[in-house]
């Protein structure tokens, strides 16, 4: 038996220390720097990059000749030779007698610039991969921020609640003595009992969405599932003092010179501007090369000749697709005077919100947290001595868990409102 509750034990312990492996500790800025690593989302949006490069590429190479061989004959039968009325020397050695044989080479010039105009063209899709991939590594960040946020506010509110449970219990425990001893009535016991029940559910339902914040973090860093993420308490309160200090109006260049979907709607306005030029250039028709060379099929037994060749642009001038880019163009300024709209609007309502979630914040005394632990515990010390009744202590008690998840909400708002304001600039206002 001895030997049985020893293997137990060890199996425990083993475990224990096979989650303890698993558990990462990191702070905010640790785990950003894994997400911005291993995010797969983020790896493939980047791929889009030498992608569009390769386009530029395959835009700067000019199209391959094309050589046809044509009019070959395999043989010659004398009434053939008879009717031409003289025999084809051989073409190499003995080989090749009376064989005839064409070949011809051609080369498409491209004309009004078209293929500089298309490079440019390629050039544009680059930058416009490169935003596209800021664009979702801003929108990734945001979501993983406040995902981090809501998770270090959770595990607060966990270890708050813990706190408070493994005190009730002792509390339960010393008064489930007392009952069975005939010293105080049963009533007050159940009572205990109910706020132990209570704590505990609620903690369990605080479990349960610090899992599911776990399993999206999981993913969005790529880890394993068995993974359980912590985070170090430092950082979770923000300095407010540099947000004070902001200045609308200021705000609105930043965001102008670095969100990237306003880059890439400037990028799209040149994009169809340089498209609108290309369309006119193919208005214009190609140059086609040609120079061939004809052996026995001509007056001259060796034929070479020269030639060019181009569309003749009597109905088909390109007019639709020009109108198309014309239209396209207007369509792009109109897109980008939407967005500059919408961008002032959100950053007025990030910064007020995030004026208004400092100002609450900065209304609760600095010393009034450590001011609730301290009656927490004279409540609990006054309770046990029965100084007061266990309705005082149950009130003071559900006041205290509500005033401390009240300033861990305001923190967890302040900082969400900072990464909203960070989000409505397309940068990150402080380091």
């Amino acid at each position: 038996m001895k030997l049985k509750n020893l293997l137990i034990f060890g199996l425990v312990i083993f475990f224990s220390l096979l989650h303890a492996q698993d558990t990462l500790k990191l702070s905010r800025q640790a785990y950003e720097a894994i997400f911005l690593k291993e995010n797969l989302l983020l790896l493939a949006e980047k791929l889009e990059i030498p992608k569009a490069e390769a386009l530029v590429l395959q835009a700067r190479l000019w199209p391959n000749p094309a050589l046809l061989i044509d009019e070959i004959n395999l043989w010659a039968t004398p009434t053939q030779i008879s009717q031409f009325g003289e025999e084809l020397p051989p073409l190499v050695g003995s080989s090749g007698r009376n064989q005839q044989v064409a070949l011809s080479i051609e080369q498409l010039i491209y004309t009004a610039g078209k293929r500089t105009k298309n490079i440019s063209l390629q050039k544009i899709g680059v930058q416009q991969a490169r935003q596209q991939f800021e664009q979702l590594l801003r929108t990734l960040k945001l979501e993983f921020r406040k995902q981090l946020i809501y998770l270090q506010y959770l595990q607060l509110i966990e270890a708050l609640y813990q706190k408070k449970l493994s005190s009730v219990k002792q509390l339960t425990q010393a008064y489930q003595k007392q009952v069975e001893l005939g010293n105080i009535p049963r009533g007050d016991y159940i009572r205990l009992r109910a706020l132990e029940l209570k704590i505990t559910k609620e903690l369990s339902e605080y479990y349960q969405k610090a899992n599911e914040v776990q399993k999206e973090l999981k993913i969005l860093m790529r880890l394993p599932s068995n993974t359980y993420l912590v985070l170090v308490e430092e950082g979770f309160l923000p300095n407010t003092i540099p947000y004070k200090n902001l200045v609308l109006d200021s705000l609105f260049q930043i965001a102008q010179n670095n969100r990237a979907d306003l880059k890439l709607l400037e990028l799209n306005k040149a994009h169809y501007q340089t498209l609108y030029e290309l369309e006119k250039a193919m208005r214009i028709p190609n140059l086609t090369v040609k120079g061939s060379y004809d052996r026995g099929g001509n007056f001259m037994y060796n034929f070479i000749g020269f030639g060019v060749g181009m569309e003749l642009p009597f109905f088909n001038r390109n007019q639709g697709n020009i109108e198309v880019a014309k239209v396209s163009i207007m369509q792009s300024e109109l897109q980008h005077q939407q967005k500059l709209q919408t961008i002032y609007n959100e950053i007025a309502l990030a910064y007020n919100n995030l004026q208004l979630a400092i100002q609450f914040l900065e209304k609760i005394e600095p010393t009034y947290e450590s001011t609730l632990d301290r009656l927490l515990n004279s409540y609990t010390q006054n309770f046990l001595n029965r100084n007061i009744s266990l309705l005082e202590y149950l009130d003071f008690s559900e006041a205290y868990l509500e005033n401390k998840t009240i300033i861990l909400e305001a923190i967890k708002e302040l900082n969400e409102k900072i990464q909203n304001l960070n989000y409505s600039l397309g940068i990150d206002l402080l380091p």
